[in-house]
């Protein structure tokens, strides 16, 4: 007997020996592979050409938005990424050759980008190189020979303010193996060329799949594709056809406004999309936009049986109502319909009746500014409900107009509300007590 367990001691020493040494050898593998370019930035009157080019691919891969903190110059990092293990700060991406990338080549620039790896180790996923992976050669260097036009800007960051054991960059060896596919973008065959390049947009460079597909336990992206995921505080609703949660009831001429302009006749952007559209979206032509429009409408529409409404004569539904008709007829409108590109319509709103209502809460706790773009430059805003409202009279409405007009919704409860104004840091409600 002591034989052998001795025996199948020995032997499982040596598989975690042998373990330890195949995981090492994956780890030094992924560090020091190297990246032939097949191209390399022009010269001359070329090059000018081709940093245009980079900027507009800098501009479809949000570039700007990620690598400058508020207040911050432009690329210089320090914007704080809120992940499901931690904070996480965006990298200085300027030519300081202290601080920034000043030192690197387009290998090094290829690696981080495409393939994961930096001067100082694996990345993490936040930085969505797993989507990036997907760029063209030609994409990659046109964007290195625009970010060789970025002034230098000396901005030393912290970039890993993880925990224990996620602040081991090593660990990411083993994400990459079961997660990460780090191939070029391949057309399908039986699409057409603009739904292949709305692909490209919407996989590659436009990473939507980053906020739009709900995360799995290890934080890669769940099976769910683009059929919504909630991250900080928000939910990326669902891009499928979907009719009642999704775009369904959106044409191609919705999508295209709503990436230009941040509104269409259903709705207005808000919180990180609207980001996305200042910094990115608005900036694409028209012909990106249609293909990205297209190729959503290629999609099958995620499944899912829509709920029966909450009935008019619940509690909730009577109370909401009065609320509702005391705080937002004026912008809204007594049947729900808003104002045409400007103020969002809440009749058969994809996200009024999604199941998670994370991004109704943040907007009514905390207000949203609206988008302020060159197709829409009023940017009317949403003001905050914290203080005036209590946890019961906003879960009474929100109840209410996600089960009016034709929307169905599952209820939105007082602790819910609780939650999410800790969570928010939103405003206390002026009322004092919230058992009103």
């Amino acid at each position: 007997m002591a034989k052998t367990l001795r025996r199948a001691g020995l032997t499982l020493g040596a598989i975690v020996v042998m373990g330890a040494i195949g995981y090492t050898a994956l780890v030094q593998y992924g560090l020091h592979k190297s990246y032939p370019q097949a191209l390399q930035p022009e010269s001359g009157a070329a090059l000018q050409d081709q940093i245009k080019r980079g900027e507009y691919v800098a501009r479809l891969s949000d570039c700007t938005a990620c690598h400058t903190a508020q207040g911050g110059q432009a690329f210089a990092g320090g914007y704080r990424l809120e992940t499901l293990f931690g904070a996480i700060l965006s990298s200085n991406i300027t030519l300081d050759k202290e601080t920034g990338i000043g030192n690197w080549t387009q290998e090094q620039f290829d690696r981080a980008v495409r393939h994961g790896v930096g001067s100082h180790g694996y990345l993490y996923a936040a930085m969505p190189y797993n989507a990036y992976a997907k760029l063209t050669d030609r994409d990659l260097t046109d964007l290195w020979a625009y970010i060789r036009t970025i002034p230098a800007v000396k901005n030393e960051v912290v970039k890993n303010q993880l925990p224990f054991p996620f602040n081991q960059r090593w660990t990411l060896a083993g994400w990459n193996l079961m997660l990460f596919d780090d191939a070029v973008f391949k057309p399908t065959l039986n699409k057409s060329a603009e739904i292949n390049r709305g692909a490209y947009l919407v996989d590659g460079p436009g990473h939507c799949a980053a906020c739009h597909t709900s995360k799995n336990l290890l934080g890669g992206d769940s099976n769910s594709y683009l059929q919504g995921g909630t991250l900080e505080g928000w939910h990326a609703p669902d891009l499928t056809p979907n009719p009642h949660v999704g775009l369904g009831s959106w044409n191609q001429g919705d999508i295209v406004s709503y990436l230009k302009s941040g509104t269409n006749r259903f709705t207005a952007s808000s919180g990180p999309m609207t980001e996305a559209v200042e910094n990115s979206t608005q900036y694409m032509t028209d012909d990106d936009l249609r293909a990205i429009a297209s190729y959503l409408q290629s999609l099958p529409a995620s499944s899912g049986v829509q709920p029966a409404p909450v009935a008019a004569s619940d509690t909730a539904m009577i109370v909401g109502k009065k609320v509702y008709e005391s705080q937002c007829n004026a912008c809204h409108v007594s049947n729900g319909s808003g104002i045409r590109k400007m103020i969002p319509t809440l009749a058969n709103n994809p996200q009024m009746n999604s199941a998670d209502p994370s991004s109704l809460l943040n907007v009514v706790l905390k207000g949203s500014q609206g988008p302020l773009t060159h197709a829409n430059p009023t940017a009317a805003g949403m003001p905050d409900f914290a203080w005036k409202l209590s946890d019961s009279n906003i879960p009474d409405v929100m109840t209410y107009t996600r089960n009016s007009w034709g929307n169905a919704a599952a209820p939105v409860t007082s602790d819910m509300v609780a939650k999410a104004r800790a969570n928010l840091q939103a405003k206390s409600w002026a009322g004092g007590s919230q058992s009103q």
